[in-house]
């Protein structure tokens, strides 16, 4: 009887494709497929991300459903020779999936391997010649591609709304005013502006509605401490820059006997300002049961606004412009000047003050529209600006829900993970 033993080989790469792209995919290939590993056996490789953090390994290598992770510093020796660090064996039959980094990647990997090759794109299909299907996110991106290539495309809709579905418990919530959610990001480049800046605003918000409550989603990439840190003068310039405010992090664990609620918001750890507001920490994943309690967030560029569309949460999207030269998180050329040693600050303004003369829309839900739904704010944001615009949205209940109805009109139902494994299980007959 023939081998019916199936290797899958995702290709990845950066915090925010592993986490939204990844999660919900290998989830519904296990859920197709079946929970027996020496049947399936789920790989993930990641290739080096300007956006990394070091900690994608670990993220993927967290999900029950993946067998073996290799981390984006032995990439290179896989993608030129085939060796992987740990010496891994291959199957006979087998898929491999694009699900970030360059579609190159993928089509040389799976020519190596004699694997099938399906490949996942948000705006653009490459390689459409070699490679066996492909998934899209929408019509635009059908449209993009060759005509002649066209029957092996297939629209899914966007995997970030999948990625915005998952289990875990909601926050438990004391009676008590709307949560607002803050969101300042995971990398550096934003946390430094993004979290003084977001604490000050809740102090302007806390003094115009004493009822708000506040609480940030902290990131699978960070540690509490880390976060905490880009509230200390000591440690973040930028504080000044933004008229932001600082904070002290309060272990929820030991104050008042708390924390037998892991998941009671009072019980949390959290960001106390010098003027007595407690913004708490959520540290759960997936955080999508969190966005769904929050009356309204504020948030920065990123794949979190793809997070809080698909849930159809509101929220302002955020892009201060203090400090220029501490976004050095561009791809390609741009990024490597920005990041160069001495010179790298010079070349970011350069870049970023190019950049921001071009600059559209940002959130992805309003990409998608093609209007703002999502408010934007760019420029040199001060805590009363951003305060103001979100106060007017809470003092307007129908605001926030008119929102909320255009954001489940933009991004569309659930199903791309579905949808995608189906077509795994396709490839590998296939294959056989």
């Amino acid at each position: 009887m023939a081998d019916r033993s199936l290797d899958v080989l995702i290709l990845s790469n950066g915090p925010g494709e592993v986490t939204t792209w990844v999660r919900p995919v290998v989830r519904a290939l296990r859920a197709r497929l079946g929970d027996d590993h020496d049947r399936l056996r789920i790989s993930v490789i990641l290739s080096p991300c300007s956006n990394g953090t070091g900690r994608e390994a670990a993220i993927a290598a967290a999900y029950p459903e993946v067998d073996r992770v290799q981390g984006a510093e032995a990439f290179w020796p896989f993608l030129l020779w085939g060796r992987t660090a740990a010496g891994w064996d291959w199957r006979d039959r087998g898929v491999t999936i694009f699900l970030g980094g360059d579609q190159f990647f993928a089509l040389v990997a799976g020519k190596r391997l004699g694997y099938k090759i399906l490949t996942y794109a948000e705006w653009e299909v490459r390689w459409l010649r070699w490679i066996d299907r492909a998934v899209v996110t929408g019509k635009h991106v059908l449209e993009n591609a060759p005509e002649v290539f066209r029957p092996r495309c297939e629209v899914v809709g966007d995997l970030m709304v999948d990625g915005g579905e998952g289990e875990g418990a909601a926050p438990v919530l004391a009676p008590g005013g709307p949560l607002v959610g803050l969101l300042p990001g995971s990398k550096r480049a934003k946390l430094m502006q993004g979290v003084p800046l977001m604490l000050a605003t809740a102090d302007r918000l806390r003094g115009a509605r004493p009822d708000l409550r506040f609480a940030i989603p902290v990131a699978p990439t960070l540690t509490l401490a880390e976060l905490a840190r880009y509230g200390q003068g000591d440690h973040n310039p930028a504080i000044a820059l933004v008229d932001g405010t600082t904070a002290t992090l309060v272990d929820g664990q030991d104050r008042d006997g708390g924390g037998d609620r892991a998941d009671s918001l009072e019980h949390l750890p959290y960001l106390e300002t010098p003027a007595g507001t407690r913004v708490f920490l959520w540290p759960h994943q997936p955080a999508a049961p969190f966005y769904r309690a929050c009356a309204l967030c504020l948030t920065t560029v990123g794949a979190n606004t793809a997070e809080l569309g698909a849930l159809a949460v509101p929220a302002i999207v955020l892009l201060p412009i203090q400090q220029l030269d501490a976004m050095r998180a561009w791809d390609g050329i741009p990024g490597l000047l920005a990041n160069l040693p001495g010179v790298g600050g010079l070349f970011a303004k350069v870049i970023n003050t190019l950049a921001l003369r071009r600059l559209g829309l940002l959130a992805w839900p309003n990409l998608w529209a093609g209007e703002m739904v999502m408010p934007e704010l760019v420029g040199r944001l001060t805590p009363e600006a951003i305060a103001a615009a979100a106060l007017d949205l809470l003092d307007h209940p129908e605001q926030l829900r008119a929102m909320g109805d255009r954001l489940r009109q933009v991004c569309g139902p659930s199903g791309a993970a579905a949808r995608i494994a189906a077509i795994v299980e396709e490839l590998a007959e296939s294959a056989s």
